[in-house]
């Protein structure tokens, strides 16, 4: 290293100041800096996507699909069969988002002079579903909506999974198996598939057409239907003896639907001694009742409690139910929060509790370790006991 002398070598920050300054004032005023991964972290995993209504059309009596296209200039990001949107919705006075699988196949959404992906929606019974009864009902061509894709793991993994997957299919637990059906059928998901799809009745049987007009040796439909004594299919639920039936030596399986199907389907799949690494499980939405949840205390009664919301600086005061998961009061009170799965799984919705008592179902617990030990929990999926201080983070 050269040594010029002391005041050289001091001055020498005022020499280099000088140059840069010479450089700007002589550079173009135009910014040609890029940064190619954040680039393509955008395509990939837009924070917003902006789509539009194409078409919509019944799927069963109880069921319609609805195509959306990207709207305002937007592309449609990729996705893997299986994985789910989240739609911003604007219900009356509440603002809220709700997750639903896709039900096309990914190429769809690539390829062809409108690219496009399917949410198959079924209309809720009388007091449930209040989100998918007013997409059901109201939703029409030409309406937009900003969404979020995509989500979710429940996509095949052949570096974790079995070339063959029996997918456990109720109500609409089947779309994102279409999506998958599809994508084989197109020759660009190596896999073979079983559906075993359980319903009530042969009369509502949703996407029953789309999927048995699929034309590949690859994929196999087949209904079980609980309801109908004069369906000469299979019958019953989705027992381990109709499961096995349908298995090969090396299966993974695949299970998406209602969540009493959930725990009636872990059960028989224990029978049958399928190791865990085996199953795949999509759970969308609380609990119904979260007094019947595993665990909910026995001596916990239906109270209004008032709830400390800090944002920053701000501080609200709400009244909750203890029969609602937090993150539906706060969008009943207007508190932005953003939700994704609704389950407890993706964490979007993750607060910090200041001071309260609250409930985590075991089943929707998609907490870290360390999450539980600071007292962070996924409003979507955590219930007041009292009254509580959280804290939402500014994002």
């Amino acid at each position: 290293m050269k040594i010029n002398g002391f005041l050289k070598d001091v001055t020498g920050a005022s020499r280099v100041t000088k140059a840069r300054r010479e450089l700007i004032r002589n550079g173009s005023p135009e910014n040609h800096y890029t940064d190619p991964i954040a680039d393509l972290a955008k395509e990939l995993h837009p924070a917003v996507t902006h789509v539009r209504v194409i078409k919509v059309e019944d799927v069963s009596p109880t069921a319609r699909m609805f195509t959306f296209a990207a709207d305002q200039g937007d592309k449609l990001p990729p996705f893997q069969a299986g994985q789910y949107c989240a739609l911003d919705l604007k219900i009356g006075d509440t603002v809220t988002e709700r997750p639903y699988s896709i039900c096309s196949a990914p190429y769809q959404a690539r390829t062809g002079e409108q690219p496009f992906f399917c949410l198959t929606i079924r209309n809720g019974k009388p007091g449930t579903g209040f989100a998918s009864s007013w997409i059901y009902s109201n939703v029409k061509v030409g309406d937009t909506f900003t969404a979020h894709l995509p989500f979710g793991e429940f996509y095949y993994e052949p570096l974790r999974d079995a070339r063959h997957v029996v997918g456990l299919a109720g109500g609409s637990g089947i779309t994102p198996f279409y999506s998958m059906a599809k994508e084989i059928e197109h020759g660009t998901l190596d896999m073979d598939l079983t559906i075993l799809y359980g319903s009530v009745s042969t009369k509502d049987i949703i996407l029953e057409k789309q999927l048995s007009a699929i034309k590949s040796d690859r994929v196999k439909f087949v209904n079980v239907i609980s309801g109908d004594e004069d369906y000469d299919g299979e019958k019953g639920f989705l027992s381990a003896d109709i499961i096995k039936k349908y298995s090969s030596d090396d299966t993974t399986y695949f299970v998406c639907g209602p969540l009493p199907m959930y725990n009636f389907v872990s059960g028989e799949l224990a029978k049958l001694n399928v190791p865990k690494r085996r199953i795949r499980m999509e759970v969308f939405g609380a609990p119904r009742d979260v007094t019947k949840a595993e665990g909910y205390p026995s001596d916990a009664k239906p109270e209004t409690f008032r709830i400390h919301v800090l944002r920053g600086i701000q501080d609200d005061v709400i009244e909750v139910s203890s029969l609602e998961p937090i993150a539906v009061s706060l969008e009943r009170a207007g508190i932005p929060n953003n939700t994704r799965c609704r389950s407890g799984a993706c964490g979007w919705c993750r607060i910090k509790v200041v001071e309260g008592d609250y409930f985590v179902p075991k089943t929707g617990d998609g907490r870290r370790y360390a999450d539980k030990q600071f007292n962070y929990v996924h409003a979507c999926s955590t219930w007041p006991l009292s009254d509580m201080t959280i804290r939402i983070p500014i994002k």
